[in-house]
């Protein structure tokens, strides 16, 4: 009995010594692993940071960013002896930072999320591969993106969007799941951008979604025409999809494709199922392309009505504005002109509309000099519409241009005792004054 307690004494000693020495060594190879890394010597902290790592991989979480430093530092032809040897190394090194991080993460501050550290691995294959597998990358991307959502990297959501992209330039049938990803990743950007701690980081999440959309534009199936031939076979099948029709109706009116038949349809499926803003929108849309101006403004009243962002209660008066001004009621097409101004007072278009309004209503008294003094006040709304929104400038000179070849002469206006620079109120339904132009 006494011989047998002695052997397992033994054999326990003999383990916790070997223990010991495996931590003692483990120590020793940190400390010199961590001193030629730190040196940027990764040459000689290669050896001793692999051996920690393999040995005792939750000794230090800084052997893993040094060993993903040591490794970049080997991978720099991809034609070397040793280059696929290294990549691997870094991919399973990623697969154990990976493994390991939740257990650091109750130790020490700062250490990232697996999934967050998944989008980083992506981001290292697709640059170190020699030929990366795009599904495989975009998969990691997408596990990510959506596990993180606003605590994601901006350059993860990027890539995520990029490699969906690829997908879908190689494949149309991908096409669904692109404008899926896109829409995600763009609200995503934009929680983020208004969730930001300060200006700057605003401005750095408002530059991702200028990305984002670059990237939807240059996906080839972006423009009205593919979406039609995209969406438009199957709005028949899913019109009581509530999550294809709303994908679909959001796609197809962010590219400014309203007017389109399929948007139009897609709107009026929405409608009977849940008649949001954005859906009465499209219903509205429906109507004006069939020439029922009046049906188009009752939805879009309706849709102004439901709406809370005002920059798109502004875009829904324009549009009632301009059904309006082709049934020809201009006053009530200015209505909703000045409306649209009350919502968004840096939208120039309103103002080019009231001055086309006014246009196709020039006379009022029985003078003809005298009427083409209303052309005077076109030109102050073009005049309007540039300083308030210099977007729209190209399309206000190009009228003031054509208006100002409509102006009376001095001489026409001579005998009505009228001079230019005076101010002279025009009558009628328009009842607004403006300062007096001759050619």
């Amino acid at each position: 009995m006494k011989m047998r307690t002695l052997f397992l004494g033994l054999l326990l000693t003999a383990g916790v010594t070997g223990a010991f020495a495996q931590n003692d060594q483990c120590t020793t190879n940190s400390s010199i692993a961590r001193a030629a890394a730190n040196s940027g010597n990764y040459q000689d902290a290669y050896e001793p940071n692999m051996t920690v790592l393999r040995d005792c991989p939750t000794l230090r979480y800084y052997h893993y960013t040094d060993g993903i430093k040591i490794l970049k530092s080997f991978l720099t032809d991809k034609n070397s002896a040793d280059y696929d040897k290294y990549f691997k190394e870094l991919m399973d090194l990623r697969d154990a930072q990976m493994k390991y991080a939740p257990e650091f993460a109750t130790r020490q501050r700062g250490v990232p999320s697996p999934t967050r550290l998944l989008a980083e691995k992506a981001g290292d294959y697709l640059e170190y591969a020699k030929n990366p597998d795009i599904k495989q990358a975009y998969q990691w991307y997408k596990e990510s993106v959506e596990a993180e959502k606003t605590a994601s990297r901006a350059t993860a959501i990027l890539a995520y969007v990029q490699m969906s992209k690829e997908l879908v330039k190689a494949d149309k049938s991908f096409a669904d799941t692109f404008f899926s990803d896109y829409l995600a990743a763009t609200k995503l950007a934009e929680e983020a951008a208004n969730n930001a701690a300060d200006e700057e980081a605003k401005k750095n999440w408002d530059a991702v979604k200028e990305n984002l959309v670059a990237e939807f534009i240059n996906s080839g199936v972006a423009d009205c025409e593919s979406l039609q031939n995209i969406y438009g076979p199957r709005v028949e099948d899913n019109k009581s999809n509530r999550e294809f029709l709303v994908n679909t109706i959001s796609i197809l009116s962010m590219m400014g494709c309203r007017e389109s038949q399929v948007y139009t349809d897609a709107s009026f499926y929405m409608y009977q199922i849940e008649p949001t803003a954005e859906a009465a929108v499209g219903v509205a849309y429906r109507y004006y392309k069939n020439g029922d101006y009046d049906e188009a403004v009752k939805y879009f009243d309706e849709a102004i009505g439901m709406e809370d962002d005002d920059a798109k209660k502004a875009e829904m008066a324009y549009a009632a504005a301009a059904a309006l001004l082709n049934g020809k009621k201009l006053a009530q097409a200015r209505n909703y002109c000045n409306r649209a101004i009350n919502f968004k007072s840096d939208f120039g278009q309103p103002y080019i509309l009231i001055a086309m309004a006014y246009a196709q209503s020039p006379n009022w008294t029985d003078d003809g000099a005298m009427n083409r003094l209303t052309y005077s006040l076109c030109i102050d709304k073009l005049q309007r519409a540039i300083s308030v929104d210099p977007s729209c400038e190209e399309q206000a000179r190009q009228l003031i241009r054509q208006y100002s070849g409509y102006l009376p002469s001095s001489e026409d206006l001579f005998m009505q005792g009228v001079k230019a620079g005076e101010r002279i109120t025009i009558g009628g339904w328009i009842g607004e004054s403006t300062t007096v132009r001759t050619r």
